[in-house]
């Protein structure tokens, strides 16, 4: 039976830390607004243009200031994605690793591959090494409860660097998991490279969550950070 961790996690320790009322009421609302247009017809929506979205993430604001501590002050957003569960658009998602990447456009560089068009934006999986120098944070705009799917995350795993699918279970039961549960305006950061997953809501209620990747410094080989 896999091991539950209840002790409080760290991004140095655990590779992921959480940040209560990380926004204001105010910024909370505001970043509402700038997400009121996005649809919410799948399980998650990449988003590019959205206007007033790349200057709430810039380093000066709130969600930036997290990154930047994570990452130093070149810290950018480069991939954000709308995630917005409901009765009506209920899903799970089994233990993975985030392994790719969005760029501006294909380029051939050694060790970057398999390519991939997700929403119409071109994908990559890059090295390890780049995953491992990346954070990803999780700003909540509902509650979420034990019972309305949180997050669930492997403390530890990003030191494993890219995990085989076939051992991916084995890995979760020997770094335990732990419930990443919010209020509205809460953040959590974590390693872009932790083991996650997320199980079907049991008590479903409307559950946004806007999930931004952020980097430090650029692509080699021509290749370009796709951006927000």
């Amino acid at each position: 039976m896999d091991r539950h961790v209840h002790v409080p996690l760290t991004l140095a320790r655990d590779g992921v830390q959480w940040y209560a009322a990380a926004l204001s009421p105010v910024e909370l609302e505001h970043l509402t607004r700038v997400l009121t247009g996005v649809p919410a017809a799948r399980a998650g929506v990449r988003l590019r243009d959205v206007p007033g979205l790349a200057a709430f993430l810039d380093t000066a604001g709130p969600v930036g200031r997290l990154a930047a501590s994570a990452l130093g002050a070149d810290a950018r957003p480069v991939r954000a994605v709308l995630f917005d569960k409901s009765v009506a658009n209920n899903w799970a998602l089994g233990w993975h690793q985030d392994r790719t990447i969005a760029v501006a456009e294909r380029v051939e560089v050694p060790g970057y591959g398999p390519w991939s068009v997700k929403d119409g934006l071109t994908h990559v999986a890059p090295p390890a090494d780049l995953l491992a120098g990346m954070a990803t944070l999780r700003i909540h705009l509902d509650p979420v409860g034990p019972d309305n799917a949180p997050l669930l995350v492997a403390p530890g795993s990003h030191r494993l660097g890219r995990v085989a699918e076939a051992d991916i279970a084995d890995a979760v039961r020997r770094c335990g998991q732990a419930a990443c549960l919010a209020e509205p305006g809460d953040i959590w950061l974590y390693a872009t490279l932790i083991l996650h997953a997320s199980a079907v809501a049991a008590r479903p209620d409307r559950r946004r969550v806007l999930q931004v990747d952020y980097a430090a410094g650029d692509l080699p080989g021509g290749l370009r950070w796709l951006g927000v």
